[in-house]
C-alpha cells in the first residue's frame, strides 16, 4: 500500500462475529483491495463489548495504514454515550470512507401468528413473558427495539448475542421470537419464509421489500433507525494514506459485482470520502445520545 518495501498484510478489524452481511460486505472489500494494492488485505473478526475491543485494539495499532477498523453505528456514536470506553470516538480515529448504510428490520419468527406491526403489538400486550433478541447492548437493533417499545407502551426484555448473526440464527430457530435485524441479514431468510418482515426502520420502504411497510407509516410517524458501516485509521495515519485508501475504497465501491453483491445482501454501497464519513459520524454523534434518552436507556 505504501511504497515502504512492506508486504505485511493490512488488516481490516471487524467488531462482530463471521457469518453477517456486515462481514460479507468487509470481506469483498478486502478482496478489492487486495488486488488494487497487490498486498493481502484480511478480515478479522474481535468480537466482545458490542465491538469496543476492536475499536481499542485499531486506536491503539500503530497509524501506518496497516491496520484499519470497520467501524458501525454503536462503537462510534451509541457505546460512548452509554457508558465509558477505553477511547476517543472522533480523537483516537481518522475518518476514511463510509463503505455502506443499512436499513433495519422488525421480524418474528414465521411461527408467531402476528402478521402485521398492530397484529406484533396486540400479542405482546397479551403475552407479557415476550423477550426479543439483540445482538449486544448497545447495538442498533437494541436501540431501535427500545425506542419502538417506548413508543408502542411496551415492555419486553432483551437476549444478548456477540452480533446480529447469532441473534437472527436463534429467531429463525424459533428460541427467540423477535428482534430488529439489519435487513441484510433478513432477506435471505424472508425469501425462504424462515422469518416474517413486519416492518422497516428507514423513513421510506426498502426497495429489497418494498411490499413491507415504514414503522413511520405504521402508526409510529417519525420513527427511524439506520446505520453505516465505514472503514477508519488510527488517530495520526498521515494524509496522503488516508487518501489513497479512500480513492481505492470508492473505486471498489462502484464497481459493478461489488454493487450487486451488497444489494443482494439488502444493503446500499457507498464508497464516500473522508470528509462525508467525518460528517456523518458528527450528525450520529449529535442523534444518538437523544435516541438513547428516548428510549429511557441511561448512561452508566
Amino acid at each position: 500500500m505504501q511504497d515502504d518495501g512492506r508486504r505485511d498484510p493490512i488488516r481490516i478489524v471487524y467488531p462482530y462475529a463471521a457469518g453477517s452481511s456486515g462481514d460479507a460486505a468487509a470481506r469483498l472489500l478486502a478482496q478489492g483491495l487486495t488486488e488494487v494494492f497487490g498486498q493481502a488485505v484480511v478480515v478479522e473478526n474481535r468480537i466482545g463489548a458490542n465491538g469496543t475491543l476492536a475499536a481499542q485494539s485499531v486506536a491503539r495499532a500503530p497509524a501506518d495504514g496497516y491496520t484499519l477498523f470497520w467501524a458501525t453505528t454503536p462503537q462510534i456514536a451509541i457505546s460512548p454515550a452509554m457508558t465509558t470506553v477505553p477511547y476517543d470516538p472522533v480523537k483516537d480515529f481518522t475518518p476514511i470512507s463510509a463503505v455502506l448504510t443499512a436499513t433495519w428490520v422488525l421480524i418474528v419468527n414465521s411461527q408467531m401468528t402476528a402478521k402485521t406491526l398492530a397484529e406484533f403489538v396486540d400479542y405482546a400486550r397479551a403475552h407479557p413473558n415476550l423477550v426479543y433478541a439483540q445482538g449486544g447492548v448497545g447495538s442498533v437493533g437494541h436501540l431501535a427495539m427500545a425506542m419502538f417499545l417506548k413508543r408502542a407502551g411496551l415492555e419486553m426484555p432483551g437476549v444478548s448475542y456477540q452480533g446480529n448473526a447469532p441473534a437472527l440464527n436463534d429467531v429463525i430457530a424459533g428460541h427467540v421470537p423477535t428482534m430488529f435485524s439489519v435487513l441484510g441479514d433478513a432477506v435471505p431468510h424472508i425469501a425462504s419464509g424462515g422469518i416474517r418482515p413486519l416492518a422497516v426502520s428507514s423513513d421510506r420502504r426498502s426497495p429489497h421489500i418494498p411490499e413491507v411497510p415504514t414503522i413511520a407509516e405504521s402508526g409510529y410517524p417519525g420513527f427511524r433507525a439506520t446505520s453505516w458501516n465505514g472503514l477508519m485509521a488510527p488517530a495520526g495515519t498521515p494524509e496522503a494514506i488516508v487518501y489513497r485508501i479512500a480513492t481505492e475504497v470508492a473505486r471498489v465501491a462502484k464497481e459493478q459485482k461489488f454493487v450487486e453483491r451488497l444489494m443482494s445482501f439488502g444493503i446500499e454501497p457507498v464508497g464516500s470520502g473522508p470528509e462525508e464519513l467525518a460528517t456523518m459520524v458528527a450528525a450520529d454523534i449529535a442523534l444518538w445520545p437523544a435516541a438513547l434518552r428516548t428510549a429511557g436507556v441511561k448512561g452508566q
